[in-house]
């Protein structure tokens, strides 16, 4: 099966204008996770999807293939449908541009979740919450799977709520007990026609209330796996984000 990776990468942001290509350890940190896909031996191509002409002169520099998109798109996702649609691929990843600590391995397992379930549309990551903060952090997105690792619902709000032990106990409670909670991490694979599907559809409106655009995928009865991972990564969406992975580089 032909795997397909998709960088999308906004110039772009509200918050930090051009954060794709700010430098960290002398890199841009498009090309952490351009290189972590790369060096996938489940992987078939990687892309690096852009609507700047200066993100594809950087990507060029450091040996990436680039393609120019749409500007209009709402979503780095249907940015990836975009280039997805007219190449001979089964499974197409999505990359987050904006995450340098994104490993290989994780690329890996979110590829393995359809090469090994048959029934699976789309696949994606989780990771065991151990701090309370966390695990009432709105920036923190939970997820809640079934007996088969497919999620069941994706939320801002603290999933599964353990109401004897909130209520009664405070949230603190939940680092001396046996509360479960997962993070999901951001990566997504899709079959190729679920990709497209899903980009074809209209918003939901549980999407919509916690502005959470896999909710689209569960709304409308796609099958999404979640694996269980190690790892972590920061998404930089700040300067103050970038200066923090200064710091976590530097301890490397």
């Amino acid at each position: 099966m032909k795997t397909l990776v998709v960088i999308p990468a906004r110039y772009g942001s509200t918050r930090f204008p051009g954060k794709v290509l700010a430098t960290l350890r002398g890199k841009p940190i498009l090309q952490y996770p351009y290189e972590a896909a790369m060096a996938s031996k489940l992987v078939s191509e990687v892309l690096i999807a852009t609507d700047s002409e200066e993100v594809v002169k950087v990507a060029k520099s450091f040996g990436a293939r680039a393609v120019m998109t749409s500007p209009e798109h709402p979503s780095g996702t249907d940015r990836v449908a975009e280039v997805a649609g007219p190449r001979d691929v089964d499974i197409v990843v999505n990359l987050q541009a904006d995450e340098p600590l994104i490993r290989t391995e994780m690329i890996d397992s979110v590829i393995k979740l359809l090469l090994d379930d048959p029934e699976a549309e789309m696949g994606t990551l989780a990771k065991e919450l151990s701090d309370s903060e966390e695990v009432f952090n709105p920036n923190v997105v939970k997820v809640v799977t079934d007996h088969r690792d497919y999620a069941l619902y994706f939320s801002r709000a603290p999933i599964p709520y353990y109401r004897d032990l909130y209520i009664y106990k405070g949230h603190l409670a939940f680092e001396t007990t046996q509360a479960r909670a997962l993070k999901h991490i951001g990566i997504y694979s899709y079959r190729k026609e679920t990709l497209l599907k899903l980009t074809s559809l209209p918003q939901s409106p549980p999407e919509v209330a916690e502005k959470l655009e896999q909710l689209r995928a569960l709304y409308n009865g796609i099958k999404l796996k979640v694996a269980l991972t190690e790892y972590d990564t920061i998404g930089v969406d700040t300067p103050e984000d970038l200066e923090r992975l200064k710091e976590i580089f530097s301890n490397r």
